[in-house]
């Protein structure tokens, strides 16, 4: 399973969304807006970077997607 950490109406997040979604990949989504909490743990897996999207798959983060 993928997490996104990422923000709604982020041109960024929506394209690793539409991404994930057009390889058939299961991913849960969340947004770091609307909890301090799923903030902090973003923080954990990116290091304290506070760039979205932030994609976990298994041990591999990437910060950022399609050139951010």
């Amino acid at each position: 399973m993928v997490l996104i950490f990422g923000k709604e109406h982020c041109p960024y997040t929506d394209a690793a969304r539409r991404d994930l979604e057009s390889r058939g990949v299961t991913f849960e989504y969340v947004d770091v807006k609307k909890s301090r909490a799923e903030m902090e743990r973003m923080l954990q897996y990116s290091g304290g970077q506070r760039r979205v999207p932030v994609i976990v798959e298994g041990a591999r983060v990437t910060i950022g997607f399609g050139g951010t």
